[in-house]
């Protein structure tokens, strides 16, 4: 009996300690403080998320200004469509025609022609539409506004919700990216995220986060670009387990409930005796 105690108590603190590693592994922002962190940048416009124009990006650009017949013609307009369906015929709504980045980075913009944007922010792109059509304006500046409207990002392995997911806002942080996923599970690593990133140019690289890490707000990949792949690595648990089916899945586990009652019961035999 007092074997059997001693089984008890071994397995009771090994499973203490595991628990203990675990949440060690899981927590996010370790070893954090109530101080204010502040990314290494250079100056203070830098810590603003500002996306870069690739290939095969969709963006919406409007022109808008006191002078409607000055910016009408740089304002496409998609053509009206309707459904045959006799009399009750459903017509779309007008929208402004978007522009899709070529693989040489141009897009073909109403008057000016082509104009080569790869590379550059979107801010970038509105300041340069506004000084090319400046003179076509006697009044004011007109109001550039430019948009990605395909922003999306790929998020795979030990997930909620594996996925791709898009966003409006043009910014999205890892975190917020894992959030759409509805995070990741238990079995995911959260010190060897690996993130697949595109340039505008078509070189592509891995970055690695390390989530549990404070600094990770300091990392390259802490705000996700447009076509982004997330992959969360399966932690060792998963790993061994993926070795064995359901079934044998469910037998092990069996197999350590009863041996946990069987110990449970012996020492509280042992105590009552």
């Amino acid at each position: 009996m007092k074997k059997a105690c001693h089984l008890s108590y071994i397995f009771f603190i090994t499973l203490f300690i595991s628990s203990c590693s675990q949440v060690k592994d899981i927590a996010y922002f370790q070893n954090t403080d109530e101080k204010t962190i502040t990314p290494q940048i250079q100056s203070k416009s830098e810590s603003l998320f500002d996306p870069i124009i690739k290939p095969k990006d969709l963006l919406s650009i409007s022109v808008v200004s006191t002078e409607p017949g000055a910016s009408r013609i740089y304002n496409l307009i998609t053509p009206q469509t309707n459904a045959p369906s006799g009399e009750n015929s459903i017509f779309s709504q007008p929208a402004l025609q978007n522009y899709l980045v070529d693989n040489e980075g141009y897009i073909n913009f109403p008057v000016l022609g082509k104009i080569q944007i790869k590379g550059q922010t979107t801010k970038e792109l509105a300041i340069k539409i506004q000084d090319m059509i400046a003179p076509a304006f006697t009044k004011e500046l007109p109001i550039i506004t430019v948009r990605i409207i395909n922003y999306s990002v790929n998020i795979l392995g030990e997930v909620i919700k594996p996925g791709k997911y898009e966003t409006t806002n043009e910014r999205l942080t890892i975190f917020e990216g894992l959030a759409l996923a509805g995070d990741m599970t238990i079995y995911g690593r959260r010190d060897n995220v690996k993130v697949l990133r595109e340039d505008a140019y078509g070189n592509k690289k891995y970055i690695t986060l390390n989530l549990n890490d404070k600094d990770i707000i300091n990392s390259e990949a802490y705000f996700l670009e447009q076509n982004d792949v997330v992959y969360v690595e399966p932690n060792k648990s998963r790993t061994e387990s993926s070795k064995f089916g359901s079934a044998e899945n469910f037998r092990i586990s069996t197999i350590s409930v009863l041996f946990s009652v069987v110990n449970i019961a012996a020492t509280l035999y042992s105590a009552i005796k």
